[in-house]
């Protein structure tokens, strides 16, 4: 009895993205099932391949301009435009992500944002009535400053003198706006849902992986609260007509507080990243018309049901009663994993961690073609 299949990965991050990796599924999911029909639809939630998923999704061209990364070296920018919409598509992973730095080489304190800000007006140059921004994996913890200034925003101190560094924000008096804003809706993919500020804010949950020390959280916490701070001054002060309350809403905390900054700055609105690429691959269309669903990335654990990719497409399989098996890197069982997934195959099931990292297409390919000779339809 052949099958329809949904193969929908997420990036096994660091080593396949998320169209690599459904590809290698595909090939081993043929060798054992020639019969079955299968649909690849790689996913994202709004950090690293974000660009790639939704522009394939929106039909896209993919164009580059000059501008700079998050160390302000000069780079060679990648974003994607739909002509027939005036829609653009940014990664700012492409632009002022982590992984474009070498490791340990720069602190987050030397680092901005700046990059992405001439990325979006290029965007808005080209006449773009709507711009898509996926914003995770990002290098930054400048709460959107570098962006703004990129974008003709002045920040002056006490003494009137302008703020080059975000590090200087605890000493911010005064904003200037730009005098033209520029125009296009702009929409935030965002895979966190943490606030700017506190305990489960920017700096403290994700600066550490960025290369923030405990030593580092109180001045890096002390400037997002005052660019926060001044940014709620009512007009009379000279400032412009933002809630004091912005950095409360879920999310202003994603990418280092980017997510603030472009809802700041920009107007933007915030969206969970998952929910943004369901709504244009269709997704509750394609699931019901499956009789299977692969899904995967380099970990499945409890994280994973925490508004990943991954977690939300089992999610809505076991609420559609669709069978959906997890390929992954690595796992850590539990029972939140179990009632979601039908089953989850590791690659460590084959090989070891090392080989599994430096040949993960080869051993995915291999771990597919065995869950689909192995498992019970």
């Amino acid at each position: 009895m052949s099958l329809k299949v949904l193969i929908a990965p997420d990036k096994f991050k660091g080593t396949l993205g998320a169209r690599a990796a459904a590809q290698a599924i595909a090939r081993g999911w043929r060798k054992a099932r020639p019969d079955d029909a299968l649909e690849l639809l790689p996913i994202s939630d709004g950090g690293d391949g974000f660009g790639e998923v939704m522009s394939e999704l929106v039909g896209a061209r993919q164009l580059s301009c000059r501008t700079v990364d998050a160390a302000h070296r000069p780079c060679k920018a990648t974003w994607w435009w739909d002509a027939k919409t005036k829609t653009a598509i940014i990664e700012s992973a492409k632009i002022v992500g982590l992984a474009m730095l070498p490791p340990g080489e720069f602190h987050p304190f030397d680092l901005d944002t700046f990059g992405l800000g001439a990325v979006l007006r290029t965007a808005r140059d080209k006449g773009a009535k709507q711009i898509l921004v996926g914003i995770g994996g990002s290098a930054t913890n400048d709460g959107g400053f570098g962006l703004a200034r990129a974008l003709g925003w002045k920040f002056f101190n006490c003494d009137g003198r302008l703020i080059e560094r975000w590090t200087d924000l605890h000493g911010l008096k005064r904003i200037q706006p730009p005098q033209r804003r520029g125009s296009g809706r702009v929409i935030v993919a965002v895979d966190v849902q943490n606030k700017l500020l506190g305990v489960r804010g920017a700096t403290r949950i994700y600066g550490p992986q960025k290369g923030l020390q405990p030593q580092d959280f109180e001045l890096a916490e002390r400037c997002l609260r005052w660019l926060a701070k001044v940014l709620g001054v009512p007009p009379s002060g000279g400032n412009i007509r933002l809630k004091p309350e912005l950095q409360t809403i879920p999310g202003t905390g994603a990418a280092g507080g980017l997510g603030f900054g472009l809802l700041a700055f920009l107007g933007a609105k915030l969206e969970p990243g998952f929910d943004l690429f369901a709504r244009h691959a269709a997704l509750e269309h394609r699931l019901r018309d499956a009789d299977l669903v692969i899904t995967g990335e380099g970990a499945i654990d409890r994280s994973t049901l925490m508004g990943k990719g991954v977690g939300q497409i089992a999610k809505r399989c076991l609420k559609l009663k669709i069978p959906c098996l997890g390929l992954t890197g690595m796992t850590v069982r539990s029972a939140a994993v179990n009632q979601f997934f039908s089953e989850v195959h590791t690659l460590t099931d084959l090989t070891s961690p090392a080989q599994a990292k430096a040949k993960s297409s080869f051993w995915l390919e291999q771990l597919a073609e065995r869950t689909a000779l192995e498992f019970k339809f």
